[in-house]
């Protein structure tokens, strides 16, 4: 369904009334609005792979939705049968992108809800499924906007700030977590100057970073992702904000393909670097960022996506990793809704679980 004004749609919605996941199309931005309505299993896997929705934060909640609705068309006489089934639906979609701790995060915590269940009636599961979906939603929003507020202690109005891919609200259900600091300064009158990444090769700091600030009224800049360090070298930039798919144990970093170089430049130009991602994002299972799996994209992405003739010789070879690691040495902080974890980062982890669990 073509629409017309962004704001008044949220990244990602369970539409209670057509029972179907509604995302919008971020494959057509910026210069078509589509929503999409996705029931089948097939329609949501390969909107999570071919990035149609985007965004640690928003798959998790996808998936949240996506095996709802799975659970919803299960057949089943018992429970051992519905749980079988259950777990061929959530390994199925936990396959689409490997290295977003929270499509793995949201799936794991539905399953949870079955096993926890497991005494009642198919149908009463189904809907523990369904209210959770809502919850994990809605913990979305409150978590971004926690975030914002932490993120906006560091800085101060008509500060420069920089930003790597979408953390934004397309990558949440409202508010982002790398921009949610910038959506509460902009209703707060802090005029920040924001510079968006291009980040090649998908252009999801073009596309969609540079698309919803606008939207929402923020003087925001594109630049080439190598030009980022003359940026900070010019002294415009105060602060670097980016998002997170992947947090270790010890703070090294999972983000789209480019964040790392950032980071490096961040650290020789003094300038404070800091993830902001919600606690589900932090792996303490993974030690380091040796242990991430990186995400391997098609060479086309590289070679052919946004040009009309091919850009690189026919049969040369591609390196299009989705991803890279930035160090923990070379994160000022990570901003959670709990607070700013600072180095030693497990430590630091530790702690803000036990003030969750608390």
């Amino acid at each position: 369904m073509q629409i017309t004004n962004f704001n008044d749609y949220d990244t990602v919605d369970l539409d209670e009334k057509k029972q179907a996941l509604a995302i919008i199309d971020q494959t057509k931005l910026p210069n078509e609005l589509e929503m999409l309505y996705l029931t089948d299993q097939k329609d949501i896997w390969e909107a999570i792979y071919h990035l149609k929705v985007r965004g640690a934060p928003a798959i998790g909640v996808t998936a949240g939705i996506g095996i709802y609705l799975a659970a919803k068309e299960i057949k089943a006489g018992n429970y051992d049968e519905f749980y079988a089934q259950f777990v061929k639906a959530k390994d199925y979609l936990n396959s689409s992108r490997p290295t977003a701790v929270n499509l793995s995060w949201a799936l794991k915590r539905q399953e949870g809800i079955v096993i926890a269940n497991k005494d009642k009636s198919i149908p009463e599961i189904v809907e523990a499924l369904h209210q959770e979906a809502i919850k994990i939603r809605d913990e979305d929003i409150a978590m971004c906007k926690a975030i914002g507020e932490n993120g906006l202690a560091l800085v101060k109005p008509g500060d420069g700030l920089l930003t790597h891919c979408n953390a934004g609200r397309l990558a949440t259900v409202k508010y982002g977590t790398a921009t949610a600091p910038m959506y509460l300064g902009h209703e707060r009158g802090y005029n920040f100057r924001i510079y968006s990444d291009e980040t090649r090769p998908l252009l999801q700091g073009a596309r969609l970073t540079c698309f919803e600030l606008s939207q929402a009224g923020m003087d925001v800049t594109v630049q080439c992702d190598n030009m980022s360090a003359t940026a900070m070298r010019n002294g415009w930039i105060d602060a670097v904000f980016v998002g997170a798919d992947r947090i270790a144990a010890n703070g090294d970093t999972a983000n789209k393909i480019g964040t790392s170089m950032v980071a490096l430049a961040a650290k020789r130009y003094n300038v404070p670097f800091y993830v902001c991602a919600p606690t589900s994002t932090i792996d303490m299972n993974t030690a380091s960022g040796k242990d991430i799996v990186i995400e391997q994209r098609k060479p086309e992405e590289v070679t052919e996506m946004w040009y009309e003739k091919r850009m690189a010789p026919e049969g040369i070879k591609v390196f299009n990793p989705a991803f890279d690691v930035t160090d923990n040495d070379l994160i000022t902080g990570i901003v959670t809704e709990y607070g700013v974890a600072r180095a030693p980062f497990k430590e630091a982890f530790e702690e803000m679980f036990r003030r969750k669990k608390g």
